[in-house]
């Protein structure tokens, strides 16, 4: 009996499935597509176990609609494009906000399956390093929708109009789960430099809060400084929230170039935290 290395690819062999040879693109594509989707599945069943994290995330989102949104809503403080109300331009970026809250801290979930010894017998499985990080991030995404679920419904009964057009809903998840999965991955590639829960819970609570307020999610770009300016321009929440915006209010939106930040951000987060899981295993 022989052993496959740490993240070693599969042996050749037939893909019976397909009837071709399991070197194949279309059987490769078949295989990693099934482990990323089976490795996902076992993280959503968590939440069947525990809801408490889902319910208690909720918290924070509500405030900031309930408090935040209402009162500047009514001091109009803030411009908004077509002079909306600022409750309805605020709810996309306290979306993508508490996705990213889910998200940033995804990798506490790893340290811990390292130390518990999953990760390592994870690692001595053909599923290829990039499968299993794939797994885990777009399971953050999924978990990222429940999450957006509610903040939809909290802001449609605070009197938000959000669009009923199916294809932008689909879209708008799509959105969601890039976006959760870009910030999963990031969580993840710290975990494989900090390699300890404490550490990467410090560097998790410093970043959460620069990133959410250097994007456009509370505010235009146009009322930044301009050195702000700069820094949401290379910020992927400024590209998740103006989506969303773009998708479930209808405010002018660079869609095409949304997708694209969004799904590239998400291959090198991937990229990087495959090369960094040995790493973290060790």
């Amino acid at each position: 009996m022989t052993f496959a290395a740490p993240g070693a690819p599969p042996a050749v062999s037939a893909d019976p499935a397909l009837g071709l040879p399991a070197d194949t693109p279309l059987a490769v594509a078949r295989r990693l597509a099934s482990r990323i989707a089976t490795l996902c599945w076992v993280e959503l069943r968590k939440i069947r176990h525990d809801r408490t994290e889902l319910y208690t995330r909720a918290i924070q989102p509500a405030l900031w609609l309930l408090i935040y949104g209402e009162t500047f809503t009514r001091i109009h403080a803030i411009p908004t494009p077509g002079g909306i109300p600022y409750l309805a331009y605020l709810a996309p970026g306290i979306l993508a906000q508490s996705a990213l809250f889910i998200a940033i801290f995804y990798g506490i979930q790893i340290i811990w399956e390292r130390d518990a010894g999953v990760l390592t017998k994870l690692m001595v499985t053909p599923t290829p390093r990039a499968a299993l990080i794939s797994g885990k991030a777009f399971a953050a995404g999924v978990r990222s929708i429940v999450q957006a679920a509610v903040v939809v419904v909290l802001a449609a009964i605070l009197g938000v109009a959000f669009t009923g057009n199916p294809l932008k809903l689909l879209a708008t998840a799509a959105v969601v789960v890039l976006g959760s999965a870009f910030f999963s991955c990031l969580s993840m590639s710290i975990a494989g430099l900090a390699l300890s829960r404490d550490r990467l819970m410090g560097i998790g609570q410093a970043i959460t809060m620069p990133l959410f307020f250097s994007s456009n999610a509370l505010y235009p770009e146009r009322v930044m400084p301009g050195w702000l300016q700069a820094i949401s321009k290379v910020n992927p929440l400024s590209y998740e929230v103006d989506a969303l915006r773009g998708l479930l209010i209808g405010t002018p939106a660079h869609l095409g170039l949304d997708a694209i930040v969004l799904v590239g951000a998400t291959v090198l987060g991937v990229t990087a935290s495959a090369l960094l899981l040995p790493r973290l295993a060790r």
